[in-house]
């Protein structure tokens, strides 16, 4: 067992690494690599592309967006790689403006990428789109984007007017990892969550919470405006039609 599983392990190796060189020599000089997602979201939302000027999405956006919303996120990994390997495919050789997975406010930025049909074998198709599936780097976690701290977001939340969302959760919890698996991947919610609220995780077993906040409860959802005034205080593992009652209710009580 013990040879298979170190020939197992060199080609996965040996695979990402051929997918690295795959994107550098035919994908890189449009799809940058790593940017952290506050800085693309501060270019799109309050600077309109002119601080990063980006001609496509980077590397870290391809992976979210990818995962995110081909296939089922929430399904077995090994099919959920062969959907979005599926995709990348026809995607790279039949491009089409209207199965982009970039939101309508960031695609605008953007021009159809050419065919590269007849300019990339199949064997590097599956090498890229494993790469990309498991880029290393990706800063978007499935409930959104982490900031540094409560400061940063809070600052952020009164640029754009939004709602601070903290997920308070524990590295062991059981629901915390339900949640993140089974709704905070679901379209609705992902749209809901860039469209209004600014996520922050916070995990209360290494961290405490902001403004003298308690909780002991995980996974608990706590909803503060940008006037540092708490607007929900919600405890508990929610479906996803809950949990969206539950980001509309704090969307009202911003009102």
């Amino acid at each position: 067992m013990k040879p298979l599983l170190s020939m197992l392990l060199y080609v996965g190796m040996l695979f990402g690494t051929e997918g690295q060189e795959v994107y550098e020599k035919k994908c890189a000089s449009c799809h940058q690599g790593y940017i952290p997602m506050s800085k693309i979201k501060e270019n799109f939302q309050e600077h309109n592309n002119t601080l990063l000027k980006l001609t496509a999405p980077t590397l870290n956006q391809l992976s979210y967006r990818l995962k995110q919303r081909i296939g089922e996120p929430k399904g077995d990994n090994d099919i959920h790689r062969m959907e979005v390997a599926a995709f990348v495919g026809e995607y790279v050789l039949h491009p089409d403006r209207e199965k982009s997975l970039c939101l309508d406010d960031v695609m605008q930025h953007f021009q159809t990428m050419p065919s590269l049909q007849g300019k990339v074998t199949e064997e590097e198709l599956e090498a890229v789109s494993a790469y990309i599936y498991d880029f290393e780097k990706e800063s978007a976690e499935e409930d959104g984007v982490q900031y540094e701290g409560f400061e940063q977001a809070l600052q952020q939340a009164k640029k754009a007017h939004k709602i601070i969302m903290i997920k308070a959760m524990t590295k062991d919890c059981h629901f915390c990892r339900k949640m993140e698996r089974e709704v905070l991947v679901e379209k609705e919610v992902v749209d809901l969550l860039e469209k209004d609220f600014i996520p922050l995780t916070i995990d209360i077993s290494t961290t405490g919470l902001p403004l003298g906040l308690k909780t002991e409860l995980t996974p608990s959802f706590i909803f503060i405006d940008e006037n540092a005034k708490v607007l929900l205080n919600i405890p508990g593992s929610w479906n996803k039609t809950d949990f969206l009652e539950i980001l509309k209710e704090a969307k009202r009580k911003q009102r």
